[in-house]
């Protein structure tokens, strides 16, 4: 390292002999010591270059938008759209922005900025509050950075279906819309269904289901807040209260009291949280995603539909694949594979950076 560069800094990467390999933010503090901006030396990072790259990962989600399936789209995924450690999500009108690298960190104000004149949004609100900032020497941080009122949740649209998300408490950025294929995907298979949900949250997978005509639908979560404005969501989308049954608990632990009553169901939804945030984690999550997935498969009827996910890092779409397989071997079931999914469009992966495809999931259906 030539000089005394500061956290967040822009520096120039040379190979041993010292040829310029490219421009990145240095972060000494990281495993990750540079997250690279360009591969050009002749490109300035500076204003301009941030708002090149902002304006054309905005563009690239104008046709979700253009659509009119959904209000709501991930403008900027981090390093899959040339932005290490920025994450952009839009809903409605209102902007929730993380910065979870010392180089985006650095580049705060600037960027805020930007957002704001290349969306038109007056409200945006900041959630640089996940753990990733502690390995990169940077405090939790969140709160508005521009305009007001986050007080009350934020209304958006998909599929047909109304959501309230709550950017200021809610997980990540208030809502997964990762799921949104995935969500009308479900709705579409769901017809007179009896569903369970499993790590419902705020019961998205729910209403999708319940829009596409199941017949009554379980949801559980150990969160009450979550639950709580579940069921705002099911009043929003005026669902009748009796087709749908809310409970606060362990899904692990309710999954077995389920099995134990000898109850059914023609389709489970399991959506967990990161079991495994790394690769040093991937053999106590492969045993927590076999469990689950094990008393889900006993609890789905013939014919009945299990959609399951992992957002796992540490646990790729092969590895996925054998857990459930061992799961149905385990629960003396048979099973096929009718579909495989993925994050929506709007989180992209970049060729060059295949760990950025965190999300797996299967349609399996009991034979």
């Amino acid at each position: 390292m030539d000089g005394a560069p500061e956290n967040g800094d822009t520096i120039a990467i040379k190979s041993a002999d010292g040829a310029f390999l490219a421009q990145a933010a240095y972060s000494p503090q990281s495993q990750i010591v540079a997250r690279v901006w360009s591969f050009s030396e002749g490109e300035v990072v500076d204003r301009d270059f941030f708002a090149r790259r902002l304006k054309a990962s905005i563009a690239r989600r104008d046709s979700i938008l253009a659509s009119g399936s959904s209000d709501a789209v991930r403008l900027v995924h981090a390093e899959s759209d040339g932005l290490p450690g920025l994450i952009v999500d839009r809903y409605a009108d209102t902007l929730v922005v993380q910065f979870l690298a010392a180089g985006a960190d650095k580049w705060r104000e600037r960027l805020t900025g930007l957002l704001a004149e290349l969306t038109g949004c007056k409200s945006i609100y900041e959630r640089s509050d996940a753990d990733v900032r502690a390995l990169e020497g940077l405090s939790a941080r969140s709160g508005p950075l521009r305009g007001d009122g986050f007080d009350s949740p934020v209304e958006i649209h998909e599929h047909g279906v109304r959501y309230l998300v709550d950017v200021v408490r809610g997980q990540k950025t208030g809502f997964y819309l990762d799921q949104r294929d995935n969500r009308r995907r479900v709705m579409e298979l769901a017809r007179d269904r009896r569903v369970l949900n499993g790590f419902c949250y705020t019961g998205a997978f729910t209403c999708a289901a319940l829009n596409g005509g199941a017949r009554h639908a379980l949801s559980v979560d150990s969160s009450a807040a979550a639950l709580a404005l579940a069921q705002k969501n099911l009043s929003l989308n005026a669902f009748a209260a009796g087709r749908a049954e809310w409970l606060e608990g362990d899904v692990f632990q309710v999954l077995r009291k389920l099995r134990d009553r000898a109850a059914h169901f023609d389709m489970i939804v399991l959506d967990p949280p990161k079991f495994a945030p790394t690769a040093a984690h991937a053999e106590k999550a492969s045993r927590a995603y076999k469990d689950i997935n094990l008393l889900a498969l006993k609890l789905l009827d013939p014919g009945g539909l299990l959609v399951t996910f992992s957002c796992s890092g540490g646990v790729n779409g092969d590895l996925f694949q054998k857990i459930v397989a061992a799961a149905a071997a385990d629960a003396a079931v048979q099973a096929q594979i009718i579909e495989r999914l993925g994050a929506a469009a709007d989180h992209p992966v970049s060729i060059h950076f295949p760990e950025g495809e965190y999300l797996k999931g299967l349609i399996v259906r009991r034979t």
